[in-house]
């Protein structure tokens, strides 16, 4: 069975407070005096969970390039979500439905980021290819801070054809891009949606926009030409909320 290290206090936070049948031991630095590491280990305590305090070396080996900020947890993986997991998703959802899917993005802080966003908006699904993309590191799983384990991160073979089966299934998809006149503030997101994001440098793909049933840009009267994808995920995540919060 494969296991995991979840690196840093939220994700490890997350990971007792939401799967801690998962969590198979939690390590300390030694000598750590921070009182929410050290909160931490009391709790794993009393869910009889082993904490082993152990020096700094060790933490950095489990982190990676994660900054672990004296506390990191071995965990049993969860089962990994899969392409033919998206169908049975989209039926749970139903009319509410609502899929991110991130074409290209290679920063794990950005994929991480993006997470955190689609768990607090209670996304469907978080969709991205396999190849030229970042997959789920340490590192994206602690700017997630704990996201990543609240919501189904699907790494898809052949992104054209998955949006191509969202289409076949009702799902209505909106990418976005800087050069239209269509702003996120004219499309109609309620409904099964999915919102298409592309990479910072390149943003979508020429196919990934044609199989689009929309496209739209988040105005910005300001100076600067584009955000950053984690906060452009953010604004227009939130836009398709506040549109299904409105009674219809």
């Amino acid at each position: 069975m494969s296991e995991s290290w979840i690196v840093g206090i939220n994700p490890v936070e997350g990971a007792l407070s939401n799967d801690a049948e998962r969590v198979r031991e939690v390590l300390v630095e030694n000598g750590q005096r921070n009182a929410r590491v050290l909160e931490l280990a009391e709790r794993a305590k009393k869910l009889n969970i082993p904490v082993l305090h152990r020096p700094r070396d060790e933490l950095d080996k489990h982190a990676g390039e994660a900054r672990h900020q004296g506390v990191v947890a071995r965990c049993e993986a969860a089962p990994a979500a899969h392409e033919n997991d998206l169908a049975g998703l989209l039926e749970r959802d139903g009319s509410d439905a609502l899929v991110l899917v991130l074409d290209g993005v290679t920063d794990p802080h950005n994929l991480g980021a993006c997470l955190r966003s689609a768990a607090a908006a209670k996304v469907t699904a978080v969709i991205v290819p396999k190849d030229r993309a970042v997959g789920l590191t340490p590192v994206v799983r602690r700017a997630s801070a704990g996201g990543a384990d609240r919501v189904p991160l699907i790494a898809v073979t052949n992104l054209a054809r998955t949006l191509r089966e969202l289409k076949d299934a009702g799902v209505w998809i909106t990418g976005l891009a800087g050069d239209t006149d269509t702003t996120i503030y004219g499309v109609d997101f309620k409904g099964p949606v999915a919102l298409v994001l592309g990479s910072e440098g390149e943003g979508i793909r020429r196919l990934t926009r044609e199989l689009c049933d929309f496209v739209a840009k988040i105005p910005m009267p300001g100076t600067m030409e584009s955000l950053n994808v984690s906060v452009a995920t953010g604004v227009v995540l939130f836009e398709a909320l506040r549109q299904r919060s409105v009674k219809r």
